[in-house]
């Protein structure tokens, strides 16, 4: 029997402390979770002294606008491979997936400069192949201008 999306959307959202918790980068960005589903992924972090890269304008650093971009477009990946492989795998099988997975390109358009008491990144699937998967990724700030777009290839396979 086929997993339902609503069960492949239970299943990943148990791994959310994976995500939040257990990745040192990603709590050095502070990065929370929004939301996380098969098909768009929200997160959300806020701004503070550390992210800042243009000391003048007091604006958010590119890197980590990219930095924040490219695990949107990973873990977008990463659930989206949940749905292509709708075998009954176990918790341990899903999560062996999960290191598989890594960025093999991704670009980034700087639109406006990163002012914002805090951001969300969204990211969703442009095309999903059994090996890799390519994102679509955005930022906005809390007024919900948009800050910066990107693309992102993964290996997913």
């Amino acid at each position: 029997m086929q997993e339902t999306d609503e069960e492949l959307d239970a299943l990943l959202n148990k791994m959310l402390p994976t995500f939040e918790e257990k990745m040192p980068f990603n709590k050095l960005l502070g990065i929370q979770i929004v939301s996380l589903h098969l098909d768009e992924v929200k997160i959300r972090f806020d701004m503070r002294e550390a992210l800042i890269g243009n000391f003048v304008h007091g604006i958010l650093h590119g890197g980590v606008i990219a930095s924040v971009l490219d695990v949107a477009g990973g873990m977008i990946a990463i659930a989206n491979s949940f749905k292509q492989r709708r075998e009954n795998l176990t918790e341990a099988e899903r999560m062996q997936g999960i290191d598989k997975t890594g960025t093999i390109d991704m670009r980034i358009d700087y639109l406006r400069p990163g002012r914002g008491v805090y951001f969300i990144a969204t990211s969703t699937i442009l095309r999903s192949g059994r090996k890799v998967t390519v994102t679509r990724m955005e930022l906005h700030n809390d007024e919900d201008l948009l800050i910066a777009v990107g693309t992102g290839c993964y290996l997913v396979g």
